[in-house]
């Protein structure tokens, strides 16, 4: 039966019209020159990487940093479906974990990208590696993160092993699952947090705010993609997703959002108001130091993308109509990708703990490599989706006619 589930599911996914593979062949191509810069990277060195010893975490390390937020802005579904019962929400929680892979999945690449030396991956394995668990972040990051890959993964596979045969879900073995990947998802995000707010050196990120001010990010970002993907899952499949559903997505959003930019203006206050050399990392983002300025437009594009998101979200003329609803979302999304990203990450190293002040910009190869992480992610994610909405929909099913 599990061989019947697999090989039907890869015959559906595998069908599809022009858009469907235009789609495909597009993100391919990505993925090819994706593959071809990490060859040179792992020939050249990172030397072919904007990177440098003073700073040593660039638009990789950004990435891995959002992604994990999208992540867990899964549970966004997760939670109002399971403990609230929001019938909406439970048509279409298969699909939030099925977006949850596909991230971890894009997590772990960005882990091989930023570490110029895949083949020691091993030691960031727990008790396995060199690393110092339990005491070491990273350690931990790894243990929760493959944990929430392995949740979603049995949730997701197992609900829709269960529509596929026409069973009814064991819910003594389900539902504990799914409570305890609710707070799972919590914990990776604040473990991510964990790893850069515990530094002393870096005055920046050395603040107990930092892990409040991920999870608000993360749930707001996240819901951002999910809307985006349910309204090209309604205007492009016979799948309909409740209305109901979107708009608690976006009263999630709204609030999160809003107590992201309270955080972001609260941390701007305080350092700023009786500046210190402890505030020349937020000094250089927002304004630059000693004539240097390069992620000073990164900084006040966030800024303008998430306030205007945010004042969008708050008119219901915008956040209720399906066609306009795109827009805030996009401009939230891109805008706490930049926050989290390069606005977060790379200040952080500037200056360095003995005053010195340079600068960092990603490369073709980090840019290239980046794209096709995500083509890759959204390849992943759109033969996820595309096999449970058949699922769901009834046109994969166990002893159905070929």
């Amino acid at each position: 039966m599990l061989t019947s589930f697999v090989s039907d599911y890869v015959r559906y996914v595998l069908k599809g019209g022009t858009k469907f593979y235009a789609w495909m062949g597009f993100l391919a191509v990505l993925i090819v020159g994706m593959m071809y810069v990490f060859y040179l990277q792992n020939t050249d060195g990172l030397i072919v990487t904007g990177m440098t010893s003073q700073i040593h975490d660039g638009l990789y390390f950004a990435n891995l940093v959002f992604l994990v937020g999208v992540a867990a802005g899964a549970v966004t579904i997760v939670f109002p479906a399971y403990v609230y019962h929001h019938e909406g929400m439970h048509k279409v929680t298969v699909l939030g974990e099925m977006l949850a892979i596909s991230a971890v999945i894009m997590v772990t690449m960005f882990v091989f990208a930023h570490m110029g030396r895949p083949d020691r991956l091993w030691h960031m394995i727990p008790i396995i590696g060199i690393y110092n668990f339990p005491n070491s972040m990273l350690g931990w990051d790894v243990l929760v993160l493959t944990g929430y890959l392995i949740l979603n993964a049995i949730c997701g596979f197992y609900y829709l092993w269960v529509k596929y045969t026409g069973r009814q879900v064991n819910k003594k073995f389900f539902m504990p699952l799914v409570y305890i990947s609710i707070v799972w998802a919590l914990s990776i995000h604040t473990v991510t947090a964990f790893l850069i707010s515990t530094m002393p050196a870096r005055p920046m990120w050395f603040h107990s705010m930092m892990p409040i001010r991920f999870i608000a990010t993360a749930f707001a970002a996240g819901p951002c993609l999910i809307i985006l993907a349910f309204l090209i899952i309604r205007n492009n499949t016979k799948m309909w997703v409740d209305d109901s559903a979107i708009k608690l997505l976006t009263t999630i959003i709204t609030w999160c959002l809003g107590i992201a930019l309270f955080l972001t203006m609260s941390e701007v206050v305080v350092e700023l108001y009786a500046r210190t050399e402890h505030a020349n990392g937020l000094y250089y983002l927002m304004f630059g130091l000693h004539g240097l300025t390069k992620l000073v437009p990164w900084f006040w594009a966030a800024v303008i993308l998430m306030v205007t998101s945010f004042v969008l979200f708050l008119i219901p003329a915008v956040r209720n109509n399906m066609k306009l609803l795109p827009i805030p979302c996009i401009m939230a999304f891109a805008g706490i990708w930049i926050e989290k990203g390069m606005g977060l990450i790379v200040p952080g190293f500037i200056p360095t703990p003995i005053g010195e002040v340079t600068e960092y910009y990603p490369t073709f190869v980090e840019v290239l490599l980046t794209v096709g992480i995500w083509a890759f992610g959204f390849f992943i994610l759109t033969i996820l989706l595309k096999g449970a909405i058949g699922i769901l929909q009834g046109e994969i099913k166990y002893g159905a006619a070929k």
